[in-house]
C-alpha cells in the first residue's frame, strides 16, 4: 500500500492563510481527515481545519501547542468519526523533511490519535511556496509507531496542485521523443504530467483517443477501466481495434493497453487494465488509485459513481458526451452536439449539469435498462434510443477533454477553462455555462468524506458479469481447440 493526501482547494487557502505568517515565524494547527482506500493507495482526505484558540499555542520562532488544544481536537475527531492531522509550517520551499523536534512531537501524539480514533496520526508540513509533505504514523508494535512517507499531496480546486515526494516518485529523464512536447511548456510542467496517475473509465471511441493522447504526451501511469469486449460494431470508432480483436473477443482494455505501451513516450510506462465496471467494487477502488479521471461512459449509474468519487474522494473527473441525430425524413444530419466539463469541489456536479438523473440511476440499478419492453416504452428522446456517433465527433470531444485536463494541470498564463461547454457542430457554435450546483444538491455535503460516507454507490453489474463470463468461455474453448490442433500436428 502506498499513501497520499488530498486537500480541497478552499480548505488549502485557509491553511496557507494561517500557517504562512508575515512575521516569518513557523505556526501549527490541527485538522480532521477521512480515509479513501483504493486497490493500491490509501489517501487521507482533509475535511476540516481546527484552528488554535486563545492560549492553546505559542509562537517564538518555532511554535508549540498546549495539551488543551490536542484534547479539544481528540473530542472533535471522535464526534466526527475522523482521523487527526497535525500541520505545521517550515521556512523553506518544496517537499519538507523533519527535524528531530518534529519527529518527537508527532511520535508523542501518534499513540493517542490511534487509540482514540482507530486511525493513524497524519503529519503534514507546509513549505513557503505552498508545497506540502506528509507522512502517516503507523503502529508497528505495542507502543511503537513508524513514520511512513506519502508519495504525493494533492490540492483539488480550480486547478489540481500536486507535490511529489521525489524519493518515492522519482523525476523522469526526458527522452528525444518528448523534445517537441517539452519545448511547448517546459521541463517543470512536463514532470507534473509524467508523474501523474491518470485513469480512463470507458475506453470506447472517446476513451481510446484520450489514452493514446496521454501516452504520447508522456503521462507515465495510466489506468484503464472497462468491462466490455471489442465487437465489429466498434471498429469504426475505437482507436487501434481490429477485426481480429473482435473475432477473438478481446477486452477493450487489453487492446488499448497493448497499443499505448507501444506509442508511450515516457519510460518507464505503467498501464494497468481492469476488466471491470466502475460500478463494481474493484473498478471503483482502482479509480481511487488515480490522481484524475476521465469519464467516458454513457450510462447514468456509472456517471453517478464518478460524480460521487469527484466529491467524496477528491479525484477530479473530466466528463463529456455526444448526442447526434439524423433527420426524420430523408438523409442528412439534423444535429450533433458534444459537451465537456470538469467536476469536483466548487464546481457543478454531473447531476446538476443534466448529465444524468437519479430516476434513471434507480431504473438501471433495478435492471429496467436490460428489459426490452421497458426500453420500448421510453420516449423517443431518451438517450437509450440514441447511440449515433462517428469517429470524427469522438476525436473532437476527446480533444476538448484533453484541453480541460491540461488547464487543470499546467500553470498556464491564460484564463482557466473551468466552465462547462457545449459545442453545436451543425451551427459551429460553442456555449459556456456559468452555473453551480442546485441549492438542494447533496453532493457538496459529501466533500472529502471518503470511505466514511454512508452512501453505497457500487453494486453488482449484471452486464459486466455476463460479458466477462462469455469472454472467459470463448477463450477457454479457443485454448482447448488450439492445444488439440497443435497436438494433432505434432502427432501426439
Amino acid at each position: 500500500m502506498i499513501y497520499s493526501v488530498a486537500i480541497p482547494g478552499n480548505l488549502n487557502q485557509q491553511f496557507l492563510s494561517h500557517l504562512l505568517r508575515e512575521d516569518l515565524q513557523e505556526d501549527l494547527c490541527f485538522a480532521l481527515w477521512h480515509p479513501s482506500r483504493g486497490l493500491e493507495r490509501e489517501t487521507a482526505l482533509i475535511q476540516q481545519i481546527i484552528l488554535p484558540e486563545q492560549g492553546e499555542r505559542q509562537n517564538h520562532g518555532n511554535a508549540i501547542f498546549f495539551p488543551s488544544y490536542f484534547e479539544r481536537v481528540i473530542a472533535l475527531a471522535l464526534e466526527n468519526n475522523a482521523g487527526i492531522a497535525f500541520l505545521h509550517s517550515h521556512l523553506g520551499p518544496g517537499w519538507q523533511g523533519m527535524s528531530m523536534d518534529d519527529v518527537i512531537a508527532e511520535k508523542r501524539m501518534a499513540g493517542a490519535a490511534q487509540a482514540t480514533t482507530g486511525l493513524p496520526l497524519l503529519g503534514l508540513t507546509l513549505g513557503t511556496d505552498g508545497s506540502w509533505s506528509a507522512r502517516f504514523w503507523l503502529k508497528s508494535a505495542p507502543k511503537a509507531y513508524d513514520q511512513v512517507w506519502c508519495n504525493t499531496v494533492r490540492v483539488v480546486g480550480e486547478r489540481l496542485g500536486i507535490t511529489f515526494n521525489d524519493l518515492a516518485v522519482p523525476k523522469y529523464v526526458f527522452r528525444p521523443e518528448l523534445s517537441r512536447t517539452v519545448s511547448a511548456w517546459g521541463e517543470n510542467e512536463q514532470q507534473k504530467l509524467m508523474r501523474l496517475h491518470v485513469g480512463i473509465v470507458g475506453v470506447g471511441s472517446v476513451g481510446s483517443i484520450i489514452a493514446e493522447t496521454l501516452a504520447r504526451i508522456g503521462v507515465g501511469r495510466i489506468t484503464l477501466i472497462d468491462f466490455d469486449s471489442v465487437e465489429r460494431v466498434n471498429l469504426d470508432r475505437i482507436l487501434h481495434s481490429t477485426s481480429l480483436d473482435a473475432h477473438l473477443q478481446k477486452s477493450k482494455v487489453s487492446v488499448i493497453a497493448r497499443e499505448i505501451k507501444k506509442s508511450a513516450t515516457a519510460r518507464p510506462i505503467t498501464v494497468k487494465p481492469y476488466e471491470n465496471s466502475i460500478i463494481e467494487d474493484e473498478g471503483f477502488r482502482a479509480a481511487l488509485d488515480c490522481d484524475i479521471l476521465f469519464s467516458c461512459v454513457d450510462r447514468p449509474w456509472a456517471r453517478s459513481v464518478l460524480n460521487f468519487i469527484s466529491y467524496a474522494h477528491l479525484v477530479p473527473v473530466i466528463d463529456g458526451g455526444i448526442r447526434a441525430e439524423r433527420k426524420r425524413t430523408g438523409n442528412g444530419l439534423l444535429r450533433a452536439d458534444w459537451r465537456t466539463h470538469t467536476i469536483g469541489p466548487n464546481r457543478p456536479c454531473l447531476e446538476c449539469l443534466g448529465q444524468y438523473n437519479s430516476g434513471d440511476v434507480a431504473a438501471e440499478r433495478d435492471g429496467y435498462f436490460d428489459n426490452p419492453s421497458y426500453v420500448a416504452g421510453l420516449p423517443e428522446s431518451h438517450f437509450l434510443k440514441h447511440n449515433e456517433n462517428v469517429f470524427a465527433f469522438s476525436l473532437d470531444l476527446a480533444a476538448q477533454e484533453i484541453q480541460h485536463f491540461l488547464t487543470l494541470i499546467l500553470s498556464l498564463p491564460g484564463g482557466l477553462l473551468r466552465l462547462p461547454q457545449l459545442y453545436h457542430f451543425v451551427q459551429n457554435e460553442t456555449e459556456y455555462f456559468e452555473q453551480g450546483c442546485n441549492p438542494n444538491c447533496l453532493f457538496p455535503t459529501y466533500i472529502a468524506v471518503g470511505d466514511h460516507s454512508s452512501i453505497m454507490v457500487t453494486g453488482e453489474h449484471q452486464d459486466a458479469i455476463k460479458v466477462r463470463a462469455t469472454r472467459t468461455r470463448f477463450h477457454r474453448s479457443l485454448k482447448f481447440w488450439t492445444t488439440l490442433a497443435m497436438n494433432i500436428i505434432r502427432g501426439d
